[in-house]
């Protein structure tokens, strides 16, 4: 796609703004349907334009497409010849797109077939809050173990690995941005952080939520959450996130304070 594109790129992720939040700040960011860097854009057209489209970076993130797309896409993403770190997205695109990235050359590292898609549009009622705050850039130290330690939770290797020079960056740059959010103990040890991951004007996806093992199972994870929540809905009207089916204990936490589910979302780790 190019920047003429962009107009036509955005009324398409403006059809569904919390499943497509992610490819929508990328074009917020680059301002075009043709981002600056090795990443790229690509859609197929229809008899009334635009019918779909497919971010393709270090990423792959699939935007309104039918399972056979979704396979065109992926073969194109193969033929492309990049490296992937995930695919992420509706689910049915996603699995679609897994019986082609089967025959690529990474290794398929997981793959999670269902995550529930959830969001809040209204401060959460009833929960008293627990204390959190942005955290300072001079906190980065402070940070970056808790982000290590939930990303290493979920994935089971640590991002820190060989460097992590993005990884640092990314918490970095959450932190500039004022999108990290912790509370501390007295001893100055992180108990929660979350980020507020991808921001538009209609939706924040909240990422990175943890919760210090010392601290769990004390019945503090929903007021945490609540105090996120109403932070994130000082930069948009809705909140979402989406979670492992298997995290039994946190699909209860959200939905307990008032997260809906709106879909759902798969995810193939490289």
């Amino acid at each position: 796609m190019n920047r003429r594109d962009t107009t036509a790129l955005i009324e398409l992720l403006d059809r569904d703004p919390v499943a497509n939040i992610f490819t929508r700040s990328q074009v917020n960011l680059h301002r075009s349907a043709a981002p600056d860097g090795y990443a790229r854009i690509v859609g197929l057209d229809g008899d009334a334009g635009l019918e779909s489209a497919c971010w393709v970076g270090a990423n792959v993130a699939p935007t309104l497409m039918t399972e056979d797309e979704a396979k065109k896409y992926a073969q194109y993403a193969l033929e492309s010849r990049q490296r992937f770190a995930s695919v992420f997205g509706p689910a049915q695109s996603v699995l679609a797109m897994h019986e082609v990235l089967l025959e690529g050359p990474q290794e398929i590292f997981d793959v999670r077939e269902n995550q529930p898609l959830l969001t809040i549009s209204q401060q959460p009622a009833g929960i008293r809050r627990n204390n959190l705050r942005p955290a300072r850039i001079h906190e980065f130290d402070l940070v970056l173990p808790a982000s290590a330690a939930m990303f290493e939770e979920e994935l089971g290797y640590s991002p820190l690995e060989n460097g992590g020079s993005f990884y640092r960056s990314r918490v970095r740059q959450l932190i500039r941005d004022a999108h990290t959010l912790i509370d501390c103990d007295d001893n100055g040890e992180v108990v929660f952080k979350a980020d507020l991951g991808t921001v538009t004007d209609e939706v924040v996806q909240i990422q990175g939520v943890w919760v210090n093992p010392k601290y769990r199972g004390l019945g503090l994870a929903s007021g945490y959450m609540s105090a996120t929540v109403d932070y994130a809905m000082q930069f948009a009207p809705i909140a979402s996130l989406y979670v492992n089916d298997f995290n039994v204990p946190a699909l209860k936490t959200y939905q307990r304070i008032g997260f809906e589910q709106v879909g759902t979302f798969a995810t193939i780790l490289f």
